[in-house]
This record gives C-alpha cells, sequence and structure tokens, in this order.
C-alpha cells in the first residue's frame, strides 16, 4: 500500500470515529436546542470565524432547505454594523472549536443586550463561550487528522454532522414533508416530480392533433404530420375521445395492406387509449408511459374530450425521467 492510500485511509478512520463519537454527545442539552429552534417565532443566526463560519453557511443552508429559516452572521461583519439582523426572537448558534475566539467574545454580551438565546456548538465545554450560552452541544473530537493536531478536519466534519443531525431533528419535529421540500427546490428533479402538472407541460388548444372518426385515414395521416406529435386523437361527433392513432398504428397498417385510401380513421385507431387529466402530475404521466411502453398520452377534460397531449420526449428534456421507451 503506498503512503498516500495509508495517510488517507487514516484521515478518513479519524474523521468516521470523531462522527461516532457524537452520538453519546446527544443529550438533554440536543433535545433542548431542537425545542428552542422549533418554538423559534425568528430565524436561527448562525456565526462563527474561520472553517467554523464555513461549517456555519452550510448548517444555513441545510435548516433553510428542510424547513427552518436560517441566516449565516459574520462576526467581524455583525460589530461593524451587520448586528442589527439579529432579534430578539431569533436564535444565535455560535460555533467554535475553542470557544475563545475574540470575535465570539465581542457579540456574546451583545447578544445578551439583544435578549436572544445563544447555543454554543464548541469543542471547549468549559470555554468562555460555554459558560456563556444557554444550551450547549458538545462537538470536541479526540485528535484532528491533520498530523500536527493543528488544521481543523476532524472538528470540521464533527460540527457539520451536528449541525445535520440538529436540522433533521427540526425537520421530523415539524412534520416537513416531501412536497415542502419540493416548493424550495423548483429547479431540481424532485422539485419537479413533486410539483410539475400536466397541464404545464401538455400541447394545448390548436396544436393538438384530433380528427373525427369518420375522416379518411390520410386526412390523419396529414393532421400527425403537422402537428409532429407522432399520433392524433380520434373523436366521436361530440368530440369525446374514441381512439388515438400513432406512427406504430400506421406502421402496423401498411403491413396488412398498401392499399389505404378506402381506410378511415376508426379502422386505423387503437380503442380506448390511455389518457390523463391535467391536474396530475407529470411524473405520473412518465410512469404512465414507461409503465406501457407508450411516447405519448392524451389529456382528457371530465366529459373524455381531448384538451392537450403530453409527450414523453417533453418529459425527458424538462429533467423527469431517461427517456427508455421508443
Amino acid at each position: 500500500m503506498s503512503l498516500s492510500i495509508e495517510k488517507g485511509k487514516e484521515v478518513i478512520r479519524i474523521e468516521a470515529e470523531a462522527v461516532a463519537a457524537l452520538e453519546s454527545k446527544l443529550n438533554h442539552g440536543f433535545e433542548a436546542a431542537v425545542e428552542l429552534i422549533s418554538q423559534c417565532s425568528g430565524r436561527v443566526v448562525v456565526t462563527g470565524m474561520g472553517k467554523s463560519g464555513l461549517i456555519a453557511r452550510k448548517i444555513v443552508a441545510t435548516m433553510n432547505s428542510t424547513g427552518t429559516a436560517a441566516i449565516f452572521l459574520h462576526p467581524s461583519d455583525a460589530v461593524h454594523g451587520d448586528l442589527g439582523m439579529v432579534r430578539k426572537e431569533d436564535v444565535v448558534i455560535c460555533i467554535s472549536k475553542s470557544g475563545d475566539t475574540q470575535e465570539i467574545r465581542q457579540l456574546l454580551p451583545m447578544f445578551r443586550r439583544i435578549g436572544v438565546k445563544v447555543i454554543a456548538m464548541v469543542g471547549a465545554i468549559t470555554s468562555h463561550l460555554a459558560t456563556q450560552s444557554d444550551i450547549v452541544l458538545d462537538i470536541s473530537v479526540k485528535e484532528e487528522a491533520c498530523p500536527h493536531d493543528l488544521a481543523p478536519t476532524a472538528s470540521t466534519t464533527a460540527t457539520l454532522v451536528m449541525g445535520d443531525a440538529l436540522a433533521i431533528a427540526l425537520l421530523h419535529k415539524r412534520g416537513f414533508t416531501r412536497e415542502e421540500f419540493a416548493m424550495f427546490h423548483p429547479g431540481g428533479n424532485l422539485g419537479k416530480r413533486l410539483l410539475l402538472r400536466v397541464e404545464e407541460m401538455m400541447v394545448l388548444g390548436q396544436n393538438v392533433p384530433v380528427v373525427r372518426e369518420d375522416v379518411p385515414l390520410s386526412e390523419a395521416i396529414v393532421e400527425m404530420t403537422s402537428k409532429r406529435l407522432g399520433a392524433t386523437c380520434v373523436v366521436n361527433a361530440e368530440g369525446c375521445l374514441q381512439g388515438i392513432v400513432t406512427d406504430g398504428d400506421l406502421r402496423r397498417l401498411l403491413q396488412r395492406t398498401k392499399d389505404i385510401s378506402h381506410v378511415k380513421a376508426i379502422d386505423a385507431m387503437t380503442k380506448n387509449p390511455k389518457a390523463i387529466r391535467k391536474d396530475l402530475l407529470a411524473a405520473t404521466a412518465l410512469e404512465e408511459m414507461e409503465s406501457f411502453s407508450i411516447t405519448q398520452l392524451i389529456v382528457v377534460d371530465e366529459n373524455h374530450r381531448p384538451v392537450g397531449m403530453i409527450h414523453l420526449h417533453d418529459l425527458v428534456k424538462a429533467g423527469l425521467g431517461n427517456d427508455s421507451v421508443g
């Protein structure tokens, strides 16, 4: 084994042990922190210097995406005006390995004057920060992965995991749902799957290919060609859906006969085609298409009249899935 691989494995082992050790440190203080934040009518203000500040930003991002409103406050900027963003109804989380940085020391009396509650994520539970905080979360580690035990490595990993534990415990306490998560992630695949509706993806109006069942097949072919969806709806005199003619239907028909001059749309169509309502999720439409190996779904109203058509390729292009059927 090379020295590089050996050292890499050692770092992973040290950091894994630091994370594993956190489990035994979750006590009534952690429960109190979750309760305090869950009852907070303001925001969670997370602050920390240096590497702790970078971890604080990640914790803020995780909280915001899981339903807990949070902001990052840089300690240096705070004492030069940004402290004005903190309100009495907020909760502050101070992150520090030593618990004794000058910037955090300056901030603590200011937080007291505002009247805000302070949660310490600290690596030294007898430090100034720990003794001046309302709740203490112990993020101490046995050793850093740095060979000189100096560069924050295991300690920042442990802090990040503690922040994740706090965010997810809050998620469960509030009953935060997948749908709420999707609301905060509309650009992601999950957001699209849980939010995007059929009516937002379907072709509608004059762009929907539709023919009467008694028209010659040649008219149906012209309709399919002009609307470029690879199919056309077939309706009766009342406009209700009776069938669909697809490119596949035409190929199968031409295998049986070369003369289609007397064939009508009703003779070539597939009866009782799969259809969907416009208020359903686009992801549901995709599942239907993949389940039945089809590339189009007709969108119908409450009277079973075609009001739109949705194509597999458009759903795939929107990021809902993989183009797995032809």
